[in-house]
């Protein structure tokens, strides 16, 4: 079984379909994205997952999931995704419980991403499917600033869509700690989307001092 290893690269917003985010896999060593749309709720689940200084008030389906997995003693292994039919993507969480069995579970590709990240596993993806639905890219040294921006502007006009951190910022005439405090309010209000976007523009005053 030929299987691809995939890190998450991002999350933008997209312009092709309303209330729609596409999460953008790379392969870990090659020069294929993987885009996926996703809905607005996965992708909160996903972001939340990947901010790991945003503690929502209330556990979230996902961390509900976990709790449950970790009090059965099931580890995950990994997420495959292993098909594409009709432009979905079908996926399936790998667990190994307390005896060393392995088993499989058929999910949303969404879903088994934002579990992944909760569980620090690997993500795959069938060969098939990265040559069907993976966008070949120059590769780019990480160091290279300048270079790998140039080729995410290339990702987003391949796939029509803008990353939200990159546009104007609404919250430029905010002091940090309005900021900070804008932030708490998302989170207790349970706008994990907002809350992100605030701990973005918080980090990037910080890179920028």
């Amino acid at each position: 079984m030929d299987l691809i290893k995939l890190i998450i690269r991002g999350i933008s917003y997209s312009q092709t379909q309303v209330g729609a985010y596409a999460l953008i896999l790379e392969e870990q060593i090659g020069d294929k994205k993987l885009p996926i749309i996703i809905g607005n709720f996965e992708a909160q689940a996903i972001a939340v997952a990947l901010e790991k200084d945003i503690k929502p008030p209330r556990p979230l389906t996902h961390d509900l999931f976990v709790s449950l997995a970790d009090s059965l003693s099931l580890q995950m292994k990994s997420v495959v995704i292993y098909r594409l039919e009709e432009g979905i993507f079908h996926s399936n969480i790998i667990f190994e419980s307390i005896d060393g069995q392995l088993f499989e579970l058929d999910a949303r590709t969404s879903d088994a991403i934002a579990l992944a990240v909760r569980f620090d596993a690997p993500i795959y993806a069938m060969k098939h499917v990265m040559e069907k639905a993976g966008i070949s890219m120059t590769i780019i040294p990480e160091e290279d600033k300048d270079e790998v921006d140039e080729v995410i502007e290339e990702i987003k006009e391949e796939l029509k869509i803008d990353d939200f951190l990159e546009r104007t910022s609404p919250w430029k005439n905010y002091t940090e700690n309005q900021l900070n405090d804008m932030m708490n309010k998302a989170v207790e209000s349970e706008d994990y989307e907002l809350a992100a976007k605030l701990r973005d523009e918080i980090e990037k005053r910080k890179n920028e001092k």
